[in-house]
This record gives structure tokens, sequence and C-alpha cells, in this order.
């Protein structure tokens, strides 16, 4: 099967886009937002609540597109989910993705409500007439599928071929549902191949894209709480991304959906991938500190929270690396013992003590005015 999938999808090979430069892919497009090509990696949440609270849901996903998510996900996993949906299409701000486990009629329903892309493994939801109405149904309204392949839910055979979850049979998986779609004459797809094993995510993700030019939706499934799911996606989000692998993202974490997109925006932030707002520079702290720097950047991080500037703050509490580090900001503090030095654009401009560092340095966004 893997033999013939890969002269079948054969694209890329090791080697090619792992230089810098970003994996080139077909493009789809999920209710305006596009995903692969060249278009700006997206940023995906999914809603925790129970979908035919129809309230709550859309209250979830009003807050979420507040945080700047592009994409939500919905889960469509019983008959009120699926009657919930038109209404909750109808009230976002953002296009909304089904979730869909082996129900067509449930997929068919989100359909119709509007959804704007479906999560959905067609080899899963029974007979190719089944296959057949979700494809053709998804074709006519332009919706994409995204095929979406998890290692801990492998098909059997699969995983007594391979013996246990590999990049092989994640990849063998996801092919197999491409060649579904590709016989009933559907190509706008998306995949996923995760893992809560963060070396096996990133060792399948590459596989898919050195062997297809199909968009990839990077994420470590059911990462964990805040602290470990952070810790677990960046790392295997951020990797790929590094690598110019991955088109839209979505960190899983035990929390709040806009927890999940605060920490996605900030993994894009951080390789260049995605423009900043406020970016709050401070040392780590030594015997050598001298200002209370946690609570100065604890009220700096509260207060500066809602602030859309491109701006970069550096607060340093000493005077080894200060003036270096805060001559290179933007908006930088050189602290000593109960004062600091403020610089602004690397220019040294006046002594501030401790007490009013927070002040001044809000007063300097305010006035701050970014290079266009």
């Amino acid at each position: 099967m893997i033999e013939a999938t890969e002269q079948k999808h054969a694209t890329y090979r090791v080697g090619t886009f792992r230089d810098g430069l970003r994996r080139k892919t077909r493009q789809v497009s999920v209710g305006g937002v596009k995903v692969g090509g060249d278009a700006p990696i997206s940023v995906q949440t999914m809603t925790k609540t129970k979908t035919d609270d129809v309230a709550g849901t859309v209250s979830q996903i009003r807050t979420a597109a507040d945080a700047g998510v592009d994409l939500v996900r919905v889960t469509v996993n019983d008959k009120e989910a699926a009657e919930a949906m038109a209404a909750i299409v109808k009230q976002s701000p953002v296009p909304i993705v089904a979730d869909i486990h082996f129900n067509h009629v449930f997929a068919l329903r989100a359909i119709e409500a509007g959804v704007a892309k479906v999560r959905l493994n067609p080899g899963n939801i029974g007979s190719k007439d089944r296959i057949r109405q979700v494809l053709t149904a998804a074709k006519q309204r332009g919706i994409p599928i995204r095929i979406g392949v998890n290692s801990g839910s492998l098909e059997e055979d699969i995983l007594q071929k391979h013996g246990y979850p590999t990049a092989e049979a994640l990849y063998e998986s996801a092919m197999r549902h491409v060649d579904i779609c590709s016989e009933f004459d559907f190509h706008d797809i998306v995949i996923s191949v995760k893992s809560t094993d963060v070396k096996l995510m990133v060792e399948a993700y590459r596989l898919v894209a050195e062997k297809t030019d199909i968009p990839l939706h990077l994420g470590v499934t059911e990462a964990g709480t805040t602290r470990v799911g952070t810790i677990k996606s960046s790392v295997g989000i951020g990797t790929l991304l590094a690598e110019g692998i991955g088109d839209t993202i979505r960190v899983s974490l035990t929390d709040d959906p806009v927890k999940e997109v605060e920490v996605g925006k900030e993994i894009l932030r951080s390789l260049s991938l995605a423009s900043r707002n406020v970016d709050l520079i401070a040392c780590p702290t030594c015997g050598r500190l001298e200002v209370d720097l946690f609570g100065i950047m604890a009220q700096l991080e509260e207060k500066l929270a809602h602030v859309k500037k491109p701006v970069t703050i550096a607060v340093l509490g000493c005077v080894v690396n200060g003036p270096g580090e805060a001559s290179a900001a933007d908006i930088g503090i050189a602290a000593g013992k109960g004062v600091g030095i403020l610089y602004r654009k690397g220019e040294m401009v006046k002594r501030v003590k401790e007490e009013e560092i927070v002040k001044t340095i809000l007063e300097e966004v305010e006035k701050f005015q970014p290079e266009h």
C-alpha cells in the first residue's frame, strides 16, 4: 500500500523545503480563509461547550475570535448538535469547521447548515454511497475536508501491519482516505497526522510533506494541561513550521479556547510567521537584580494585554546586560538600584524612579508610532 501510494502522491523529497523556504502546496478556501499555498498560517481552536448549547457555544466562539482565532471547530456528535449548527454558523464571526466521526448524516446536516469545512475520514462513514453523498455535497458547496488521522485511532489492519503507531502507519492511513476522495474526484483536502508523541508527530508530518502537495493542519493531539501542552505543542508545531511545513495549526490544551489561540499565535510570532503586537522582553533575573522586576512585568503584561501595536519593550534588571538589550528595543529600561534608564529606539532618554517605570513605559507605548 505505502509503495503504491508514494508513487501516486510523490511531489517532495527530503531537503527540498528544509532550507528556510516554506513548502509549496495546493490551496483551499475555508469560508474565505485561505489555507495552503502562500496564505498566512491560520490559527484554529475548538469549542469546549456542548454544541446544542447554542448561546454558550457562540459566546465561546466570539471570545476566541476576539483573541484572534481564524477558524473554530465544533463537534457534531449527535442529533441535537447537528440541529444546532445552522444557528451557530449564522451567529459566528469566523468560519466554522464541523467535526464528524462515523455518521454521514451529521456530515450532511452540517454541510446544509453552512459550515466552512468538515473534519472527516471518508473511510470511517460506511458504504461508498454514503461517502459519495458527503463528498458530492461538500464539492457542490466548495467545502474542503480535513482528513484527520490520530495515532490512537489507526485502522486495525494498518496497526497490525506496522505493529504499533509509526510515521509510516499514520501516512498510510491518511493516504488511504485521500485515495477514497480521489476516487470521487474530490481534491479540496487538508491532512493532519497527529499524535500525543511529539517525535512521532514530527516524523509523520515530515513524511506526508515530502510525498504530497496537500496542505497540512499541524497539532499535537491531547497535548494536556496548559503548561505541558504548551511545551509539547511549541516543540512539535514549532519544529515543523521552522522547516517550512504547515499551513494551519491548533494547540490542543485542557484549557479555555482563548489560551489555545494565544499559544498558537505566539508560536507563529516567535518564528516571525505572524505580526507581533506587544513583545515584552525581560531578563531571567539573578543575584544582580536590584528592582522588583517580577512585579513590574506582571503589571505590564496585564496593562498592555489589549494593545495591538507592534512594539518591542525590554526591561532589564541590572546594569551588566541591561543597557545593550534595552537600547536594542523600541522602548527599553535598564534598571539599577531603585532606578531605571529609559531608552527610546536606541537613544538614552532619561532616568526613571523604580516606582515610575510602569507608568513611564505605558506613556511611551501610547506615543509610539510603528514604522511602516
